[in-house]
């Protein structure tokens, strides 16, 4: 839907406005992975149900978000997603590495 897209120059974007959001949060899988930035398990879970929550609101009780909010919700869910997966990962690989010593 266009109205949930953002325009540059008069293009819209491939993806909506919280997809945008989310992509930009991918960008900060480096910084999880060399221990840059840490968030423990309670945060990042916090930092990815606010866009399920805003979804979940937007289909179930008719109230339309703007686009402000879908990309930062978006990206927050991005960063959280990242997170999780650094956790996730080094959790395995500790796991690996414990029983190979």
């Amino acid at each position: 839907m266009p109205s949930r897209s953002f325009f540059w120059k008069g293009k819209q974007f491939p993806v909506c406005a919280r997809c945008t959001g989310i992509h930009l949060g991918y960008l900060s899988f480096p910084l999880f992975t060399f221990d840059i930035i840490t968030l423990d398990l309670f945060w990042t879970i916090l930092f990815i149900i606010p866009t399920y929550l805003d979804g979940l609101i937007q289909a179930f009780f008719e109230i339309e978000s703007n686009n402000a909010r879908r990309f930062i919700t978006g990206l927050m869910a991005g960063i959280g997603s990242m997170s999780l997966v650094a956790i996730i990962g080094k959790f395995i690989g500790n796991q690996i590495l414990t029983l190979l010593t």
